[in-house]
């Protein structure tokens, strides 16, 4: 594990103890019960073939590799160009120490938008499932190098208690197979090496051969242009994860339509 996760791990259990302090699980589960109907993400990066590759737009204003990436950038104006060009679904950071989100962005999200949310933070806790079904999210984030198998599990079985889809995010395919004992259905492939933050753009085609025929691959991290999505496509990716490159762009609409290749 890097440095920088195990920084971010350690900032966010202090979060979570913190947020349960103010708001019991029993609070915060009620209101996950009370929130409205869900729009499933899995159904939405589903690529039926012959289709072309989804794009799972990300609402990022900083990370910690990169420093501020649109600083101040209202996420419910992003959404809808998002949703404008054609986004199958927005992932939205509501990670604020590392990544200036909030999990109020997928309240202001969803009021503007119809597609499926993602609430891209870093779960460590079933806390923060019921967290993210009351604030609005379709779909939390797993990522396997932050959790044991166990609590992998645990974290499944908690969105799939909430009817929350859970993107299980993979940087290695040792990393794939956990993830697939677990029982995940949609994964995530981070191209990205979370020790150097180097990119290694054939991993997707590397895991793809080990998924059974139902599980929906999302290739994440290093996405630039259309021809990134032919690529990604041809090796069995149905969607992709595409935040920094779209939030950098002058005109984010602009940018997803570009590479999505329309005209």
């Amino acid at each position: 594990m890097s440095d920088i996760l195990e920084r971010i791990l350690a900032t966010k259990r202090e979060e979570v103890a913190a947020a349960k302090r103010e708001a019991p699980f029993e609070a915060v589960h009620a209101r996950a019960k009370a929130a409205g109907p869900l729009r499933g993400l899995r159904a939405a990066l589903t690529r039926p073939p012959g289709q072309p590759v989804r794009v799972l737009a990300e609402i990022k204003r900083a990370s910690p590799s990169a420093g501020a990436i649109r600083a101040g950038a209202d996420p419910a104006e992003i959404a809808e160009a998002y949703a404008s060009a054609g986004a199958a679904a927005i992932s939205v950071l509501t990670d604020k120490p590392y990544f200036d989100g909030d999990l109020a962005f997928l309240e202001r999200v969803r009021e503007r938008v119809g597609l499926p949310l993602l609430r891209k933070d870093f779960v460590v806790d079933a806390y923060q499932v019921a967290e993210a079904r009351a604030a609005g999210a379709d779909a939390i984030l797993l990522i396997v190098a932050a959790l044991s198998a166990a609590q992998l599990g645990e974290l499944l079985a908690a969105a799939s208690a909430y009817d929350l889809d859970a993107l299980v995010e993979v940087h290695t395919p040792r990393e794939a197979e956990v993830a697939l004992a677990a029982g995940t259905t949609l994964l995530g492939v981070n191209h990205r090496n979370l020790k150097t933050f180097t990119i290694d753009m054939s991993l997707t085609g590397a895991v793809a051969p080990m998924l059974p025929p139902d599980v929906v691959l999302v290739a994440e991290s290093g996405i630039k242009v259309a021809a990134d999505l032919a690529v990604l496509g041809a090796v069995g990716a149905h969607a992709v994860l595409v935040g920094e490159q779209l939030m950098r762009a002058p005109d984010p609409a602009a940018a997803l339509r570009a590479l999505r290749g329309e005209p």
